[in-house]
């Protein structure tokens, strides 16, 4: 687990706990198959182990480990099926998404939008890859509060997790940022030109890199990959 996560006192600690385990999770700092501990965590941020067993129950929820009695909470590997069912979700609701935002979308948040499209930019320049996924996951999360609907964020967040463990691994060879970058701007001018249409076509093409990616990763680790 990576030794910089501090507690703060403005959140509460089980989601502290929960937001530093899956990030780990999601870029494979904690690989799939480990077993967590309860005791080590709770020590490694000096709390009682109520929050970390609160934080494995939200990641088990998230499809991100298994909590088996009497044996432990293992990270869980990747099933490609539940990537191409959080997919087919996901890409169902930021379809209607788009629609919405396309038709309603003002200068500021075209401005909003187009700013975070040059961060990712840059990141991706710099070769940093988190905060590239972070400035991604910033663009999304910025659509469905232009479409007004926090729901729909909430929804997204919760079944992309096993969806995000793909997405960073893809990003080195089989989908670098320069083609996510490029697939967005699509979608941004679609936006810009308040194109419904044209704005669905492009997002539906972005979230169907995963469909490509999930078999050449899958292939290159094998080890991480639920036997289907």
């Amino acid at each position: 687990m990576s030794e910089s996560y501090i507690l703060t006192n403005n959140v509460p600690v089980n989601q502290q706990i929960y937001r530093f385990l899956r990030k780990d999770i999601v870029d494979c700092t904690i690989p799939p198959g480990t077993l967590l501990s309860e005791k080590e965590i709770s020590t490694r941020f000096s709390v009682s182990r109520q929050p970390v067993r609160e934080a494995f129950i939200k990641l088990a929820e998230a499809g991100l480990v298994q909590i088996l009695p009497q044996r432990g909470t293992f990270v869980m590997k990747i099933s490609a099926k539940r990537v191409a069912d959080g997919r087919f979700i996901r890409q169902a609701v930021e379809c209607a998404i788009v629609r919405r935002v396309a038709t309603s979308i003002t200068p500021e948040q075209l401005m909003t939008l187009e700013h975070n499209l040059h961060r990712q930019e840059l990141a991706a320049q710099n070769n940093q890859i988190r905060e590239f996924l972070a400035l991604d996951d910033e663009f999304h999360h910025l659509l469905t509060q232009m479409a007004n609907c926090a729901l729909a964020w909430e929804t997204i967040e919760t079944i992309k997790a096993t969806m995000d463990r793909v997405r960073f691994l893809s990003l080195s060879e089989v989908s670098p940022p320069e083609n996510l970058i490029h697939q967005h701007y699509r979608i941004f001018e679609a936006l810009k030109a308040q194109d419904p249409d044209a704005a669905e076509r492009a997002i539906h093409e972005h979230l169907q890199e995963m469909i490509y990616s999930i078999t050449p990763i899958a292939l290159q680790n094998t080890d991480w990959f639920e036997a289907e």
